[in-house]
């Protein structure tokens, strides 16, 4: 199996994109730890106390964070894989926007991604290796209304990622980034059906791709089959942004 005795830590590993990474890590063999915010009860249905293990996480929180990464390090001895992927939408126009809209979002999507970074790469660059992905979005290349914050998160996760990967590349540690476009989860399925239904007119491949789509993706990102791919913003929108 492709992750055979590797250790990866998911950040909104509950639902979702995240959900999919974790069950498409652990099935390639990895030992994964993920965080969930809230919803206990959906962590628990993955988690499974062996090779799955859920976290109740802030990820606003840096300290939360540490601990995390620290009990992860002594509970399976290493972290070979990161997978930023835990964020939340606020959405509005900026005419509308608070000031605790901007902030949430900000410090969620961003803010949150060095928090957990920050600990794992001092373990990475001591081991000498490692792969880190952050999940962005379309919307952090091409802008989208009614989405200043998240849209801004999602540009600032990418700035992130080129200037880690060329930190770190020395190290043998590789960092790139996924930008997925309209893909099902519990995100979109609150849309309205007519602005899905505009959504997909925009779409190429005249669909919304599935978080299974986005997990495959990922895994081949951080498997050695991309051993030579640091750096790189993927999208995975069906043609969204072309």
């Amino acid at each position: 199996m492709e992750f055979q005795n590797r250790v990866a830590i998911v950040t909104g590993g509950s639902r979702g994109i995240g959900r999919a990474i974790v069950q498409a890590l652990a099935s390639e063999g990895a030992k994964v730890a993920f965080t969930y915010a809230q919803n206990k009860a959906m962590a628990d249905e993955i988690a499974n106390g062996d090779t799955i293990i859920g976290f109740q996480t802030d990820a606003t929180n840096f300290e939360q964070a540490k601990e995390l990464v620290k009990q992860v390090k002594e509970k399976w001895g290493a972290v070979d894989i990161l997978v930023n992927n835990a964020g939340i939408t606020r959405d509005k126009l900026a005419a509308m926007m608070s000031e605790k809209d901007w902030d949430d979002v900000i410090d969620t999507n961003l803010k949150g991604v060095f928090n957990i970074t920050k600990p794992v790469i001092g373990l990475m660059i001591r081991q000498k290796r490692g792969a880190i992905l952050n999940i962005t979005s379309v919307s952090g290349i091409v802008g989208m209304a009614g989405q200043l914050n998240y849209s801004s998160s999602k540009a600032g996760v990418i700035g992130f990622t080129k200037s880690l990967a060329k930190e770190l590349a020395k190290a043998q540690i590789r960092v790139n980034a996924l930008a997925p476009g309209f893909i099902e989860t519990d995100m979109t399925a609150v849309l309205k059906e007519e602005y899905k239904a505009k959504a997909i007119e925009q779409v190429p491949l005249g669909r919304f791709g599935k978080a299974e789509d986005i997990a495959a993706t990922a895994l081949f990102l951080l498997s050695d089959k991309a051993g030579y791919v640091t750096g790189q913003v993927l999208q995975v929108d069906g043609g969204l942004a072309i």
